[in-house]
C-alpha cells in the first residue's frame, strides 16, 4: 500500500505535515508493506530532502498512491478522483464555506476520512493538533497581553523553533500581579497548562483565586462546572450538563470581576450557556483586557470573538460599547487573539506529534482488517455517496 503525503496548498500555506520523515520510517519498519511518496512541497517544515535522507522518494505526481494524507482542506481543483484522502475538511458542523468541498469529494467518487472524526469505540478522538493549539495559544494570550498593556514585547511564537523556546521566552518576563483564567481541561486546556506551569506561574484555586489579592501572577483552570450552573439552584453534574445544557445558565461573569487575562480553552456544545455575553463585556466590573479564543468558536459563547485572526495579524480589538472591532491598543478595547490554526505557528513540533498518534491509531488499521473500526468510523464517503454514519450531511450537500 503507498501512502502519499500531500502538499498543502491552502492559502495561508500551512507548514505542517501528518507525518515526518522519521514517522515515515517508522512505519516502514513495522509494516513493510507500506510505501510512501511525499509531493514536494517548498512550505512544509520538513524539507524535500529531509524525507529524501530518509529513504522517502520525493515526486511530483501523486497519482500512483493509494491514500493521500493531508492536514487542511484540499484545494477542490487539486482533489485527484477515486482517491482515498484524509484532512481535514471543516464539513461535519455543515459549515457552510466548505460545502462546495463536500460536494467535490462526492462527485469525484473519493473516499474520504476526516482527521476529526478518528475515534476509538468509545468517540474518543485519536488524532489532533489541539495539544499544540493550546501551547501556541497561551503563549500568544501572553504576548498579546504584553503588546495591549505596553509592558512587554514577545517574538512571534511562529519565529522560534519548539515550545520550550516559547518556555525560554515566557521565563525572561517579569510579569505584574496579574491573574489568568483558563477554561478547558482538555487537549488544548493541557497544552496551555503546559505553558503556564513551564514559565513557572503560581497555580491558585478558585476560592482564592476569585477572593484573594496576590503579590505575583497566578492562574486558575476550570471547567464547566465552574462556569455554569443549574438555573432551578440545585447541584448539577458533567452528564446532565452534556445532556440537558438547556436547564443551564452562565456562572461564568464571577471570574470576569476579577481576570486580567482569559485563554479560552474550553469545548463549546450547541445550546450550552454563553460565557461571555455582550451585555457583560461593556459591564462595568467586566475586568478582562486581553481574550486568547484558542477554541474560537466566531460570535458565539465568547462574545468579542467576532472573527478569526490570522498568524501575520492575530490580535485585533472589540470595543464593548459600540460592539464592532476597532484596534486593540485602544483605550476602550478588549484585545481578542482568535487565530484558529494556531498549531502551523509550531510546524514541527505539531507535526510529530499528530504524527506520532497517526501511527499508533490509525496506520495499523490499514493492515489488521481494521479490526477496531476505525478507519470505518472516520470513512465519510463512499463510492460517490455519504456513509451512514453522516447522512445527515446530505441536506447541507443538498444546499437545504
Amino acid at each position: 500500500m503507498t501512502f502519499g503525503l500531500i502538499r498543502e496548498c491552502k492559502n495561508p500555506p500551512d507548514h505542517r505535515a501528518v507525518l515526518s520523515p522519521a514517522a515515515c520510517q517508522i512505519v516502514k519498519k513495522r509494516f513493510p508493506k507500506a510505501h510512501f511518496l511525499v509531493e514536494s512541497s517548498s512550505v512544509r517544515d520538513f524539507s524535500d530532502q529531509e524525507y529524501r535522507e530518509a529513504g522517502i522518494s520525493v515526486v511530483e505526481d501523486m497519482s500512483g498512491c493509494d491514500v493521500l494524507l493531508g492536514v487542511k482542506e484540499v484545494p477542490i481543483e487539486s482533489l485527484i478522483p477515486n482517491k482515498k484522502y484524509f484532512f481535514f475538511s471543516h464539513t461535519i458542523k455543515k459549515q457552510p464555506y466548505n460545502r462546495d468541498l463536500l460536494r467535490a469529494i462526492l462527485n469525484k467518487n473519493i473516499e474520504f476520512y476526516d482527521h476529526e472524526v478518528i475515534t476509538n469505540p468509545s468517540g474518543n478522538r485519536l488524532v489532533a493538533f489541539g495539544r499544540y493549539a493550546g501551547i501556541v495559544g497561551a503563549y500568544n494570550g501572553l504576548r498579546a497581553f504584553g503588546l495591549k498593556t505596553s509592558s512587554y514585547d514577545l517574538p512571534k511564537a511562529g519565529t522560534l523553533s519548539d515550545q520550550e523556546a516559547l518556555i525560554d521566552e515566557l521565563r525572561k518576563l517579569e510579569l505584574p500581579p496579574i491573574k489568568v483564567l483558563l477554561t478547558g481541561r482538555g487537549r488544548v486546556g493541557s497544552g496551555a497548562q503546559e505553558i503556564l506551569d513551564g514559565m513557572g506561574m503560581q497555580k491558585a484555586t478558585v476560592q482564592d483565586y476569585l477572593s484573594k489579592q496576590f503579590p505575583h501572577p497566578v492562574y486558575c483552570q476550570i471547567d464547566a462546572s465552574f462556569y455554569n450552573k443549574r438555573k432551578d439552584g440545585t447541584r448539577g453534574s458533567k452528564e446532565d450538563f452534556i445532556a440537558h445544557p438547556e436547564r443551564y445558565e452562565s456562572n461564568f461573569f464571577r471570574f470576569a470581576k476579577v481576570t486580567d487575562l482569559y485563554l479560552a480553552g474550553h469545548f463549546y456544545g450547541d445550546g450550552a450557556p454563553y460565557l461571555i455575553t455582550r451585555d457583560d463585556a461593556r459591564h462595568p466590573d467586566f475586568k478582562i483586557r486581553v481574550i486568547a479564543d484558542i477554541s474560537c468558536d466566531i460570535d458565539g459563547p465568547v462574545a468579542p470573538t467576532i472573527r478569526a485572526s490570522t498568524i501575520a495579524d492575530p490580535i485585533y480589538g472589540y470595543n464593548p460599547h459600540t460592539e464592532r472591532e476597532t484596534h486593540f491598543l485602544e483605550s476602550e478595547a478588549i484585545a481578542v487573539m482568535a487565530v484558529d490554526n494556531l498549531p502551523a505557528e509550531l510546524p514541527r513540533d505539531a507535526s510529530e506529534g499528530f504524527g506520532a498518534a497517526f501511527v499508533k491509531s490509525v496506520i495499523p488499521a490499514f493492515f489488521n482488517g481494521d479490526k477496531d473500526g476505525i478507519l470505518e468510523r472516520a470513512r465519510m464517503t463512499r463510492q460517490g455517496k455519504l456513509t451512514p454514519r453522516y447522512a445527515y450531511l446530505q441536506d447541507y450537500v443538498d444546499g437545504k
